[in-house]
């Protein structure tokens, strides 16, 4: 990483100068108490795949964002391996859900960024960058900003960071962050007016990257943290809490999915089920990791929970490694390969169909065959998590595939400790981050009538 960072560095010192900037402004503005929404768009969203080539394509990204799960801190995490690598699994961009808003004034420029509660810096490519990858809006341009603002070495989002770093001539800041499948982007941290739904924020400081050099999609333009440091857009709004829910992906004519900053307190609108809550957890070994951990208890499958001991989903107390996380970035959930075994063993028992190895060969999930699979009942799947039950829907694990013919189970394992829940499970359910009160709130909802 040491000749890497030398490289970014010397080149950032050559483009810097590029990006106009005036003086600085005042601290970040309070929005607490106010309610942000934002829309978010699927990144496969209106681009014609097949329910099969979505699930597919998920299965890929869903690879990639484990490795950089696993890779960021350089702990050992494990890694997904159930599944023989699909085609185009090596340099395939973990991107999800893009959420859209917009920078700088009189003009707001329309960004889209990748929404990731596995990270916390807010960053997009800008016009002047010297290394960027292809996107299809126009690059944020900093000079077209009567707002636009740098942010010096002495304020706390620059000194409180991990990930900047200071400038020898003029002592502003600019940021240098790395992803475990070797993406990076750096550049300048500025501080601009960002624009939602209805919503006019000043004063957010957001990364203006000038060399951004990896694996991204071409449908986004940089990455929203909504992670738990100080960088994150949470963070910065000074809202306590977050939420969002996800429209279902597996239909003819997705629809964008809400997320709110500032999550409305009635979370019983449009709830299909009771609302439940269980506590937020931190790494104890490794509190800079801010993950959201979730404290997984067992799991049930039909009328049969499974032989696995809670000690199987908990973070390892020498080093820190494993433990339960929920994370929007990640579309399959991954199990440890032992867990995942069981849950395997149980629904192979419970389910009145034969498996279809070449299909589950194929896709690295375990597929059932069936002349008409949307009759045939299948067992239900339930996350026992630390004083709630997460009760899911067929959709959300065993979607049915191929004209009817096939259904398979939407989970994989991995060779190492760690279990995510990923975001295909959490659909049309409100998943609320109450980062005030370290607690996770959850219901089923219509999240299209949000």
């Amino acid at each position: 990483m040491t000749g890497r960072r030398t490289v970014v560095l010397q080149v950032l010192s050559c483009v810097l100068f590029l990006i106009p900037i005036t003086s600085l402004a005042g601290g970040a503005t309070s929005a607490a108490g106010v309610t942000i929404r934002a829309d978010l768009t699927h990144v496969d969203s209106g681009r014609g795949f097949t329910g099969s080539e979505l699930l597919n394509r998920m299965v890929s990204r869903s690879r990639a964002r484990a490795a950089r799960l696993y890779g960021r801190h350089s702990h050992p995490y494990g890694h997904p391996a159930t599944a023989p690598a699909a085609p185009g699994t090596v340099g395939e961009p973990s991107t999800e859900y893009l959420i859209h808003l917009a920078i700088g004034t009189p003009r707001p420029q329309h960004v889209a960024l990748t929404l990731d509660t596995g990270s916390d810096l807010v960053w997009t490519q800008c016009a002047s960058c010297a290394v960027c990858f292809d996107q299809p809006s126009q690059n944020f341009d900093p000079s077209a900003s009567k707002t636009i603002r740098y942010v010096p070495c002495s304020d706390p989002i620059c000194a409180n960071s991990t990930d900047s770093l200071c400038t020898i001539t003029d002592h502003s800041c600019f940021y240098l962050d790395s992803y475990g499948d070797g993406s990076i982007t750096a550049g300048r941290v500025l501080r601009d007016t960002f624009t939602f739904k209805g919503s006019v924020v000043p004063e957010i400081s957001f990364g203006c990257g000038l060399f951004n050099k990896g694996i991204f999609d071409t449908n986004e333009s940089g990455i929203a943290g909504f992670g738990r440091g100080p960088q994150s857009l949470p963070s910065q709004l000074k809202v306590g809490r977050f939420s969002h829910c996800f429209t279902p992906m597996l239909v003819d004519k997705p629809k964008n999915s809400p997320v709110f900053l500032g999550t409305p307190d009635d979370l019983t609108a449009h709830a299909t089920g009771p609302v439940q809550s269980t506590p937020l957890k931190r790494n104890p070994v490794i509190p800079s990791i801010n993950y959201y951990y979730l404290s997984l208890e067992g799991i049930t499958v039909g009328s049969t929970r499974l032989p696995v001991s809670a000690s199987a989903f908990a973070i390892n107390e020498e080093d820190g490694s494993g433990g339960t996380i929920i994370d929007s970035g990640t579309g399959v959930t991954y199990f440890p390969q032992a867990v995942y075994e069981q849950l395997r063993k149980a629904f192979v028992a419970q389910v009145p169909l034969p498996v279809d190895a070449k299909a589950s060969e194929t896709r690295g999930f375990l597929c059932f065959s069936a002349a008409d699979a949307e009759k045939v009942a299948v067992p239900k799947l339930v996350f026992h998590l630390e004083g709630a039950d997460m009760d899911l829907p067929r959709e959300n694990y065993m979607p049915v595939l191929d004209g009817k013919q096939l259904m398979c189970l939407i989970i994989s394992g991995t060779e190492g400790n760690q279990t995510i829940i990923g975001n295909f499970q959490q659909q049309n359910m409100h998943i609320v981050y109450d980062v005030e009160n370290s607690k996770l709130l959850f219901a089923p909802a219509q999240c299209d009538k949000l």
